[in-house]
């Protein structure tokens, strides 16, 4: 029993070393070769740069212009009034003012409010 296991051990490691040989190399840095000179690809490169994106859905279109019925003026007027009126997306929008209506005085719940800012106990 105890030379099986010695067997056993010994073909285990023996399949770990085999599978540990599969090491990759380092080969370093790949050199570039190129025939063109730095002033040829610098053009090149340029060229490439104004052509915009070849893989965009409007290439080739250039600057499109979007028809538009509403003049400028009037744009902007709309987005000045939007700006200064409510929030619509806020969550009490378009219903007013709310008004409460409460038997409690005003003063006894001022009185909580510092107690509880201040962090005392209130004698409730």
């Amino acid at each position: 029993m105890n030379t099986a296991s010695k067997l056993l051990s010994g073909f285990a490691l023996a399949i770990l070393a085999a599978a540990g040989v599969n090491a990759e190399t380092y080969d370093g840095v790949s050199k570039v070769s190129s025939t063109k000179s730095r002033d040829a690809a610098r053009v090149e490169g340029a060229a490439a740069a104004r052509s915009g994106d070849q893989f965009g859905e409007v290439t080739g279109q250039g600057v499109v212009s979007v028809a538009n019925s509403v003049d400028r003026a009037s744009v902007r007027s709309q987005g000045v009034a939007a700006a200064r009126s409510a929030n619509p997306y806020a969550e009490g929008y378009g219903q007013g003012v709310t008004r409460v209506d409460s038997t409690v005085e005003r003063s006894s719940v001022r009185v909580q409010a510092r107690a509880a800012a201040h962090g005392d106990r209130l004698a409730l």
